[in-house]
């Protein structure tokens, strides 16, 4: 099986990564490519409600609790102190798909855009230290690099970039 194209969306707290992550799934799609996709979180998350069966069954001591519906599938791996998975890791458990689309992993090893926003809480540039990052998106001007420069939400010029980096193929409909 070959490797899955993958792409990186990095940026600080409250820079427009998920907005900018969201449009383009939702460009991607429409253009008939599957996407999946990876969200680093900084923080303690709970994707389960408490009193729920599933809820129960982890704080009962399951190592992985696996929810299935006719509509969707999860399955929540409890790391109880181990520590977290490498990002090779987390990619390989996904099923095959034309792109996946990474948000935050900032210091991965991967092409990646940097998003920029005025109300960011830290404005510091990623790109001059990162030579990973092969593009900007800003909701300003960006006058300091000699990256292709995008408007954070001109999400088709973006997607268009970014299936040239990665070489995708048109997909088969």
């Amino acid at each position: 099986m070959t490797a899955p194209k993958i792409f990186g969306i990095a940026g600080w707290k409250n820079s427009g990564k998920t907005g900018l992550a969201v449009r383009l799934v939702t460009e991607f799609t429409r253009r008939g490519y599957r996407i999946s996709t990876i969200k680093h979180a900084h923080h303690d998350f709970d994707i389960d409600k408490v009193g729920a069966d599933s809820y129960r069954h982890r704080q009962a001591g399951a190592h992985e609790v696996t929810i299935v519906s006719g509509t969707r599938y999860a399955i929540m791996h409890e790391l109880r102190g181990a520590p977290e998975p490498e990002f090779e890791e987390i990619l390989a458990r996904l099923a095959p798909c034309d792109l996946v689309l990474i948000e935050g992993y900032k210091r991965e090893p991967i092409p990646k855009i940097e998003a920029r926003r005025l109300e960011a809480a830290n404005r510091e540039p990623l790109a001059p230290s990162d030579p990973h990052i092969c593009a900007i998106a800003a909701d300003h001007a960006v006058t300091d690099t000699a990256l292709p420069v995008f408007d954070l939400d001109d999400t088709g010029a973006i997607a268009d970039f970014i299936a040239d980096i990665v070489g995708l193929e048109q997909p088969r409909l």
